[in-house]
């Protein structure tokens, strides 16, 4: 495997124009038919015609693209930021990727086509006039949304592998054969049914068409490879269409499912689920029976992982900003509760994290869920791979994320069956529709500047929001606080705006027909995930610079309106300049030093932060997704704070705040304190965290720490650590918590000498990558970030 895993590493990634001319060319084919079938004979098309290859390595086939690593085009999203950028990829500061001429030559070619007619387009179409000035400065962060598809969610892994595809082939030709046509909304259904079944014929025979290859490939093998040749072939001529029936069968399923869904759409988040659950008896049976052993399990899941790297996704410049890694967030979660709340550890989880382990790659992204009945010997172990210093695993609590998925209308049984999606984004897989998280960015830091400037935006100088007041002008921190509340519910209500008519249009134009029929009830209600599909749908934001807020407020409360050391127009004027004008570095200064600061216990930081966000909370509830009412449910919108590396790209869009930061410096990352203002150690940050409305933030609250490895060398500090934990969830109730075990000095030396620390992964956000394919600007946020100690 290591051989394998070095081939991967090693081969630089490109951009594949395969799919995007397959795509093209069941477009131009299909283009009088309704959408959903045009989608299906698009993906049956490119599975039919696309270059397959099995490396000589692998026990595991089916490719994304042309090679590993090289990342497909989706015309059909955008192909705008492509052609702009054809000649930019290799330049890139960081998320570098290389392009043919050959290549630029047939994504120009078929440009025309797609002019005026993808999703990006039509979603530029839907936006009212209102809100155009946000999204002409990206003010939302909606170039993921509009460039891309959605995904953010787990398919029903344990249904597919126990009935396989016929089981979901079965159930369609029921469902199609008990419409009653007369009824206006059964002509869409019955258009839906028969995409179900041309998607299903076309992932058989993709599978087929591998067991045809190793098969080939057999031939001319030596006698060990031949058997393993043979074995593929028997397994692919099976799996997906039929229920597997080992452990070998099992993985491969997965692995050709969760590859296709990446073919079909080019969303992020498309994790694995509870892995540890559904692949445990397939794994068990095979032990039992002598078919397979704990280190041939150990090598077939690594290499599952090895095949999750290939997996890649070209984003915009702008994307990369906030996705900095080329991160694609395939998460598996283990551990956690059964259904009927007993601790859900087994045998694989152990082999799951050693596997893991083993890999040492950024994906796919591990979570482990965490309870007060967590197997303690599983603990341990899920600390000893942490402490190896590629940011896994993270850890989500059980003892806040049920009883909130429970509150907000998920049946009990689903509630225990939750798992992480992406980041720190959980949702119960198979039966949750798009993003759990992932839709517009709300910029808290700059939200505030606007509201301290009669509406307007200082960095782009256009008007965001009404008048609610102008900073030099107050007299006291409640008409500020008054500001906030006004003009964060004035934006608030215009993302939403902008997030409705980018979905609209989406369940329009690029419905996904395989997703859809691999989550409960799509089938049973005829409709994809878009149009109402799910048996749940929840969605959030993602708010960015919670701590610089926090800083802010508390600066401006204690040093402008209660101790009258900076007048709020000298404030205002040292923001204005960046700190350059007079006094401006004393002023800066005494924001840095003189305030208090959130991430140190401190309730004048934090319960200022806490009523401001307490106002957003407020105003997302009342607003519904494009789902409501249509079937699933929920269709509610709630708060979450994994910011990805967003925090980066959103700070070199912000001016300077009145926490101290200088203009275009980054964003505190996640609900985590800003660099080095945490001062009280890694107990008072566990509080502060914990004051914000967790029960609230069901999207996720991602809290990031970096402790050095020197900390964690001696059993009792490991023990310590973990008590830290048990403390963090048990009594505080935090959400979320992953570590950075990783020095400064190697962070350093890996950004001077990057051919010393090929190997060397750091956790960006609510995910890890490799520290030298990030951009500087990354680079250097993660170095800044406070090294605790134990």
């Amino acid at each position: 495997m290591y051989a394998y895993r070095d081939k991967v590493l090693n081969k630089k990634p490109y951009i594949d124009a395969q799919r995007a001319l397959l795509a093209t060319e069941a477009y131009r084919k299909y283009q009088a038919q309704p959408v959903v079938l045009k989608r299906a004979y698009m993906l049956k098309n490119i599975l039919a015609k696309m270059s397959l290859y099995i490396d000589d390595e692998t026990l595991i086939v089916g490719n994304q693209a042309s090679g590993d690593k090289d990342a497909p085009i989706f015309p059909e999203y955008t192909l705008e930021f492509v052609l702009d950028e054809l000649d930019k990829f290799e330049k890139r500061d960081g998320d570098v990727f290389y392009i043919t001429e050959e290549t630029k030559q047939q994504l120009k070619k078929i440009a025309p086509f797609w002019e005026q007619n993808n999703l990006r387009a039509h979603a530029d179409t839907m936006l009212p006039k209102e809100v155009q000035v946000y999204m002409q400065t990206g003010f939302f962060g909606m170039e993921g949304k509009m460039n891309s598809g959605d995904a953010h969610l787990a398919v029903n892994y344990q249904k597919l592998l126990k009935l396989g595809l016929v089981g979901f082939e079965e159930q369609t030709k029921k469902a199609k054969a008990n419409l009653d046509l007369t009824k206006p909304d059964s002509l869409d259904k019955y258009h839906f049914y028969d995409a179900i079944l041309i998607v299903i014929e076309a992932v058989k025979d993709y599978a087929h068409r591998f067991a045809k290859l190793a098969r080939a490939q057999a031939k001319t093998a030596s006698n060990q490879r031949q058997k393993e040749l043979l074995q593929i072939a028997a397994t692919c001529d099976r799996v997906p269409y039929y229920p597997a029936q080992t452990f070998a069968e099992a993985v491969q399923a997965v692995w050709f499912i969760q590859c296709i869904l990446q073919i079909e759409s080019n969303g992020h988040s498309l994790s694995y689920g509870r892995l540890d659950q559904y692949l445990y008896p397939y794994m068990k049976a095979d032990l039992d029976a002598g078919i397979e052993t704990e280190a041939s399990v150990v090598e077939r899941l690594t290499n599952l992982w090895i095949k999750t790297l290939t997996i890649n996704k070209v984003r915009s410049q702008a994307h990369t900003f906030s996705s900095a890694g080329s991160p694609l967030y395939q998460n598996v979660t283990i551990g956690g509760q059964t259904r009927d709340k007993q601790d859900a550890v087994n045998q694989l989880s152990f082999l799951v994290l050693k596997s893991v382990a083993q890999a040492h790659l950024p994906q796919p992204n591990l979570t482990v869920r965490y309870h007060a009945n967590l197997n303690p010997t599983f603990m341990n172990e899920a600390i000893e791979v942490m402490k190896l210093g590629f940011g896994m695993p993270a850890f989500n609590n059980d003892e806040v994320i049920i009883p909130s998925f429970i509150k907000k209308g998920v049946k009990e049984a689903d509630a225990y069956d939750y798992s992480a999606i992406g980041c720190v984004e959980t949702a119960v897989p198979g039966k949750w529709g798009y993003r759990c998280t992932g839709m517009s960015y709300m910029n808290f830091p700059r939200i505030l500047l606007i509201a301290m400037n009669r509406g307007i935006d200082k960095t782009s100088g256009e008007r965001f929001a009404p008048d609610y007041g102008y900073f030099p002008e107050m007299k006291s921190y409640a008409e500020l606080k008054e500001a906030w509340d006004e003009t964060v519910r004035y934006l608030t209500k215009m993302s939403v705006i902008v997030e409705n008519a980018v979905d609209l249009t989406s369940e329009q134009e690029v419905p996904d027909i395989l997703c859809s029929a691999l989550t409960d009830d799509c089938i049973k209600r005829g409709k994809h995930i878009k149009a109402g599909g799910a048996v749940y749908d929840f969605i959030s934001g993602l708010q960015v610079g919670i701590a610089n807020l926090a800083d802010s407020l508390a600066a401006i409360k204690k040093l402008v309106f209660e101790e009258h050391r900076i007048s709020p127009k000298k404030l205002w004027d040292a923001l204005d300049s960046d700190f350059a004008g007079e006094r401006g570095e004393e002023i800066r200064q005494m924001l840095i030093n003189d305030a208090p600061k959130y991430g140190n216990d401190d309730d004048y930081a934090d319960q200022l932060v806490r009523a401001c966000y307490d106002v957003y909370v407020d105003e997302i509830a009342k607003y519904p997704n494009t789902r409501y009412g249509r079937g699933p449910i929920g269709g509610i919108r709630y708060s979450g704070t994994s910011s990805i590396s967003a925090n980066v790209g959103q700070g070199y869009g912000t001016m300077a705040t009145p926490d101290g930061r200088h203009a275009k410096a980054p964003l505190a990352e996640g609900c985590s304190p800003a660099h080095n203002m945490d001062k009280q150690g890694p107990t008072s940050v566990l509080k502060s965290v914990s004051k914000l409305p967790t029960e609230e933030i069901v999207g996720g609250v991602l809290l990031n720490q970096k402790v050095n490895p020197q900390t964690l060398a001696k059993p009792e500090d490991k023990q310590k650590l973990i008590m830290l934990l048990k403390t963090f969830f048990n009594r505080l109730h935090g959400y979320h918590i992953q570590y950075n075990v990783v020095s400064r000095e190697t962070l350093i030396d890996a950004q001077k000498h990057p051919e010393k620390h090929r190997d060397l992964i750091v956790r960006v956000a609510g995910y890890s990558a490799f520290f030298n394919v990030l951009s500087k600007a990354t680079q250097d946020d993660i170095i800044a970030r406070t090294e605790q100690a134990v």
